[in-house]
């Protein structure tokens, strides 16, 4: 009796061994894989290179953070980056990572520092990625990549320096401090990709910076930003934040248990990297 004792000791010691183990792979390749995927498909959209120092999940509160989110500039600029953010909090319902469509309740993106730099009178850096950007109509969804549904988006405390041309009796530099953004109900059309979400992100910091700049900055910077802006028809105005209005799916997360799930879960997350270009 007391052999068998031991030996059910001994097999719930394995399994949860083995539990451990495959949650702590999870781990580690969901976050390699969230990190490479962000990377490519914000390099890809922008045209720039977009790098993230840290991705790290949690698969038992569904829990995603991101430190470290930098956008390069594009060539010829003085400074390195465009845009870098402090942190990143994403709420993901786990086992929708299995589905069709990944479930994110709640995406907050904190500590953005925005840096407009003038190259000449005709163009500025942030101006020249809004150009690159794809339209809504030409924005047409990955169909090999995974799609996200979003509960509630918000980018809070935002930092923009422009660095303005010399001008006599013009400031060299203009500091704005934007209001909250917030983005509701994305992805109800089931098209928004990591790619599409990127290029919504940076279009709504855009508009933020055409509002609140508009009489502080130069018209040769707000002109041309708020025509691009004003092409998408995807901004509405909403009592001082900026809501995008496109779905809603919202859902529950459970892991269970072992190597499966483990591998079932990363090929999950490798469904949120971008297709090869060619």
């Amino acid at each position: 009796m007391k052999k068998v004792k031991r030996v059910v000791v001994v097999g719930v010691v394995v399994l949860l061994i083995v539990a451990v183990g495959a949650a702590l792979l999870v781990h580690l390749a969901g976050g390699r894989a969230l990190k490479y995927g962000i990377e490519r498909a914000g390099g890809n959209t922008l045209k720039v290179k977009v790098a993230v120092a840290d991705v790290s999940l949690s698969i038992l509160r569904g829990k995603l953070k991101l430190k470290g989110l930098v956008i390069a500039n594009p060539p010829g600029y003085e400074y390195a980056n465009l845009l870098e953010l402090k942190s990143g909090q994403i709420d993901v319902d786990m086992k929708s990572l299995l589905g069709e469509a990944v479930a994110i309740r709640n995406l907050n993106l904190d500590g953005i520092s925005l840096v407009i730099e003038q190259k000449d009178i005709r163009g500025n850096n942030l101006q020249d990625i809004l150009n690159n950007l794809p339209s809504s109509k030409g924005a047409e969804a990955d169909p090999d990549a995974r799609k996200l549904h979003i509960d509630k988006l918000s980018i809070t405390n935002t930092t923009v320096i422009a660095k303005l041309l010399p001008v006599p009796g013009r400031a060299a530099s203009i500091p704005l401090k934007l209001e909250p953004i917030e983005m509701n109900n994305l992805g109800e059309d089931n098209k928004l990709t990591t790619a599409i979400l990127t290029a919504k992100i940076l279009k709504a910091i855009a508009l933020g910076i055409a509002e609140q700049g508009t009489g502080l900055l130069p018209d040769e910077i707000i002109g041309p930003m708020k025509s691009v802006l004003g092409k998408s028809g995807e901004m509405i105005m909403e009592t001082g934040k900026k809501v995008l209005e496109t779905g809603k799916d919202v859902g529950k997360g459970l892991i269970e248990g072992g190597k499966d799930v483990q591998e079932r879960l990363t090929e999950g997350l490798k469904g949120l990297l971008p297709g090869k270009k060619e």
